[in-house]
């Protein structure tokens, strides 16, 4: 019986110890669930992005505010970019930081007045080298000038500030660069602009060799990437040559429009100056129905009547549509040769008084410029002259310019009753006035149209014609009529000759008095008002006495 009891207490616990085991089909179950778990941790880990800073709740046993794992890497990243910052600005010995609403100037001289170099924009930093009155110093993108003072912030104000403007840029290294829609070389059409050497433009992206800036792409090859500073811009050529003007306004006419010393149209009387088809002037006041202009070395008023004049972004579009590379001689008389060496001939001289068209000729050598001097009439089948002058004593200034007025004073056109002199006057003051209604008219080689285009001995053929002088249509033959006169004692109406290289005659113009005059000068400039020694003439004759 007790044995019975032992063995029945004995299996009941290996019952219960049997009953005690997990069924199998339960632990595959627990495993998968494990697998599981585990896979979806992993994605998390490798695809979720790091945030900066501390983690807000760890894993489990792992404490609030203990570094993740990404942090190391980014904070390295951000000790670099630090270290790039303080790099950009220690370029700077003594920082300057501009602060203003868009830009300002950077100008030649301290003061308004001053040459207008380039801009530099908000946040743009530059090199202080001094202070004159309200105007400091500086060096910022390759331009040393002035900017007003009030604009500018130094010393630890400016370093402390100039850390949010520090962006990576890139600066161009190519003199010239296109900027394209797309990252594209291949397809011409997406060009959207170009940029300058020296230009740096905040860095949007980079993929594959090319730079997205705000405007486009640029290719990488010619930029270089850094974190700096923006930094002045120089403007370009036509760009300065229009931004001399604070208030510009720009003749719409074909011809001619009349600038006079009083606002009142008063004829011939109060006319003191023409400002020609697309030249410019600063606006100095506007009237009723004028604009006080100050144009050249002119003052005087000129109509406001919009469809003479244009102002505002109309006036810059046409500015930028004319404006012409010249050479401004600041010399009183100038050689020009007809080849660019000091040994070859001089055959005329030109003078401060005009600007004159740069050739652009890429095999000129440096020191000298060619220049066109409206030095062929083509009559005998001639080419144009070539004409060189030296840039090596300073005495000439390439640069982009708007035409301005001119002086000018009509001759007395009333009529006179009296002395044969009186008639005279009278008679030579209605064939320059009849002569000036042409300006702005084409030039025709072999032309004889006042209206559709002449040539130089045709416009003075036929403007003699209407006074009843016969001349004939060559200007060396036109030269050889009428009597000879000096420079001295030359009056209105009077025609004036010059000569080629060859020392033959080759134009003709006729003068109007106040050391100007009217000529068909060329097919680039047609019928025009000159300073009659715009180069040296060889005759001067009288046809009306």
């Amino acid at each position: 019986m007790h044995e019975h009891k032992d063995y029945v207490t004995s299996l009941n616990k290996a019952r219960k110890k049997r009953n005690q085991k997990m069924d199998p089909r339960y632990l595959l179950v627990l495993l998968a669930v494990i697998a599981a778990a585990g896979i979806i941790a992993l994605a998390v880990k490798n695809f979720k992005k790091p945030v900066s800073g501390r983690a807000g709740g760890g894993p489990s046993g792992q404490e609030q505010g203990t570094p993740s794992e990404a942090e190391p890497a980014e904070a390295d990243a951000e000790a670099d970019t630090e270290t790039q910052v303080a790099e950009a600005l220690s370029h700077f010995t003594n920082l300057g930081l501009i602060q203003v609403s868009g830009y300002v100037n950077i100008r030649e001289t301290p003061g308004t007045d001053g040459t207008i170099l380039g801009t530099i924009a908000n946040g743009g930093g530059c090199e202080v080298l001094g202070t004159e009155g309200d105007w400091t110093k500086i060096r910022s993108g390759g331009i040393e000038g002035y900017v007003n003072s009030q604009y500018m912030v130094t010393g630890d104000d400016a370093k402390n500030l100039a850390r949010e403007y520090v962006k990576l840029r890139a600066v161009i290294t190519a003199k010239s660069l296109r900027v394209r829609q797309t990252p594209d070389d291949t397809n011409s059409e997406n060009v959207v602009g170009a940029v300058s050497e020296g230009q740096r433009f905040e860095v949007l992206g980079q993929e594959d060799g090319w730079i997205q800036i705000e405007d486009g792409y640029i290719s990488q090859e010619y930029a270089q990437v850094s974190y700096a500073l923006d930094e002045g811009r120089k403007l370009d050529e036509k760009s300065m040559a229009i931004n001399q003007y604070e208030n510009l306004v720009m003749s719409k006419v074909t011809g001619y429009l009349n600038v006079r010393s009083s606002p009142e149209d008063k004829g011939n009387a109060n006319i003191i100056g023409k400002m020609t088809s697309k030249a410019g002037g600063e606006i100095l006041e506007t009237l009723d129905g004028w604009y006080k202009v100050k144009s050249g070395p002119i003052i005087g008023y000129i109509s406001s009547d919009p469809q003479y004049t244009a102002t505002g972004q109309e006036a810059k579009d046409i500015a930028m549509q004319t404006a012409t590379k010249k050479a401004v001689i600041s010399t009183d008389v100038l050689n020009v040769r007809t080849e660019p060496n000091t040994d070859a001939k001089i055959w005329t001289q030109i003078v401060k008084d005009e600007k004159y068209p740069v050739v652009d000729d890429p095999n000129t050598p440096d020191g000298w410029i060619r220049i066109d001097l409206d030095s062929v009439d083509e009559e005998d089948g001639g080419e144009s002259d070539s004409a060189y002058i030296s840039t090596r004593d300073n005495n000439v200034e390439v640069r982009y310019v708007i035409n301005e007025a001119i002086k000018f004073k009509p001759a007395d056109d009333g009529s006179s009753s009296g002395s044969g002199s009186s008639g005279s006057a009278s008679r030579r003051s209605q064939v320059v006035n009849y002569a000036l209604q042409f300006v702005g008219n084409p030039y025709v080689w072999g032309g004889t149209s006042l209206t559709k285009g002449a040539d130089c001995s045709g416009f003075t053929m036929k403007v003699m014609e209407k006074f009843g002088v016969s001349l004939p249509h060559y200007s060396g033959s036109q030269a050889k009529m009428g009597k000879k006169v000096t420079s001295a004692n030359m009056k209105p109406g009077d025609l004036i000759f010059y000569a080629g290289s060859n020392g033959r005659v080759n134009h003709v113009a006729m003068y109007i008095g106040n050391g100007q005059i009217v000529h068909a000068a060329s097919r680039r400039s047609g019928i025009k008002i000159s300073t009659w020694n715009y180069r040296s003439p060889v005759a001067i004759r009288n046809m009306l006495d």
